[in-house]
């Protein structure tokens, strides 16, 4: 994961100045943040698994088992698609 940002960050700065005003960039961007903060809370889960506080059903973790999924659609999308 260290590796993806350090070579994202790279191909950012490369940019031009014109790709910076679109909005499907800073939509992408937007769904990267939030896949990074969905990356956190998985760890939080994963520590009270450990520690046996777990007070969620499982039908909630099969659920969220997508979100990851759905949000690099839409990641892909943006960048393929360009919609704005």
């Amino acid at each position: 994961m260290i590796i993806t940002f350090i070579l994202g960050a790279i191909l950012l700065v490369d940019l031009d100045l014109d790709v910076w005003r679109e909005g499907w960039l800073h939509a992408k961007l937007t769904f990267v943040v939030v896949l990074v903060a969905y990356h956190g809370l998985m760890s939080r889960w994963r520590m009270d698994f450990e520690a046996d506080k777990n007070e969620r059903p499982a039908k909630f973790y099969r659920w969220m088992n997508e979100v990851p999924a759905v949000v690099m659609i839409g990641i892909v999308i943006f960048v393929v698609v360009r919609p704005f």
